[in-house]
């Protein structure tokens, strides 16, 4: 029982993160004739859509309170 209030824990945790930390993107974009090889890289920073953030949080409390058990 402890190790599924240890993961809800850590889920919880991801959860709360996922509001103020940002995801890297990156792309790379090139066009390629012969030998010839011209390219760009783009990097977005996008953040985790609110639903899932909040499906985090209750999913992490979840097994936190089914983790609990009786002492």
């Amino acid at each position: 029982m402890k190790a599924l209030f240890s993961v809800g824990l850590i889920v919880l945790v991801l959860g709360i993160l996922s509001f103020v930390i940002p995801v890297p993107h990156t792309e790379n974009h090139g066009v390629k004739a012969g030998d010839v090889h011209l390219g760009v890289q783009t990097t977005h920073s996008e953040r985790v859509p609110v639903a899932v953030s909040v499906v985090l949080l209750v999913a992490g409390a979840g097994l936190m309170i089914a983790g609990r058990g009786r002492s």
